[in-house]
């Protein structure tokens, strides 16, 4: 069957990327708690906001969310919830990454495909660098497929800013920062860093979460198709076993009559 071979390729493929996009979006998660711990420190400063008055987001702006889907097919239900959660999305600006999701929503900033994305971050950044600069939105969110580990990928909307503080102790920084220079020009590009990383992390994340569950569909559908085609050898040998009975009964009826005549 021609497709049991293109579904064999793909799965393939998605076997050689899985183990790979897996080690990486592992190796992320501590990077993302140091991010996080960073930015929190800057961004959550007591001496900082009170002395220095730094940046605030916009409350009564826009939110900016980042949608990030994939490009490959037999992915199961991955660009359809995404899809989803834009559709009902109609107030924020937006960042679309990934080639099969919905291109036509109002307020798109930059629709591009993850294999674009590398040569874009430029752009990204500079939507990043307007909407601190010029306080345009109130929160920064990106909504994605999150992938904890091999057995569990899950749709999350995570936000990046304004960091919140989620620690138990609710610790408060005091430290103190000698500045030379314009605080905030430098707290912009410190934070356009910390929320061009974040977005980083959450594509690979999601490319560990797409080949994931494209080797888990694609294999799905191998074991379906070869349940297919072991029900229809049975039902050939059934039909070829039906047509011999059938013939040997004509036999021996034929024989029967040729003794009799």
């Amino acid at each position: 069957m021609k497709i049991e071979s293109i579904v064999k390729v793909m799965n393939f493929h998605a076997l050689l990327r899985v183990d790979f996009a897996r080690k990486q979006a592992e190796k992320y998660f501590e990077y993302e708690k140091e991010l996080n711990n960073f930015a929190d420190i800057i961004l959550n400063n007591r001496n900082l906001v009170l002395d220095k008055k730094t940046l605030k987001t916009n409350k009564k702006g826009k939110p900016l969310n980042i949608y990030i889907a994939n490009d490959l097919g037999f992915c199961g239900n991955f660009n359809t919830n995404v899809n989803k959660i834009m559709e009902q999305d109609t107030e924020s600006e937006k960042i679309i990454i990934g080639k099969k999701i919905l291109k036509n929503g109002k307020n798109v900033l930059l629709a591009i495909t993850k294999d674009e994305y590398k040569e874009n971050t430029k752009k990204i950044e500079e939507i990043l660098y307007n909407s601190i600069y010029k306080n345009i939105n109130s929160e920064i969110n990106i909504i994605y497929n999150h992938y904890y580990n091999i057995s569990q990928i899950e749709l999350i909307k995570k936000k990046i800013l304004p960091i919140e503080n989620k620690k138990k102790d609710k610790i408060e920084h005091k430290e103190d920062f000698i500045v030379e220079g314009d605080i905030n020009q430098i707290l912009i590009n410190i934070i356009v860093l910390y929320l061009a990383y974040e977005i980083r992390l959450a594509q690979e994340n999601s490319y560990a979460s797409e080949n994931v569950m494209r080797q888990m569909i694609t294999k799905q559908s191998l074991d379906k198709l070869k349940e297919i085609k072991e029900e229809n050898i049975k039902q050939q040998r059934k039909v070829h076993k039906q047509k011999s009975i059938k013939k040997t009964l004509e036999n021996y009826i034929n024989n029967m009559t040729e003794e009799e005549s």
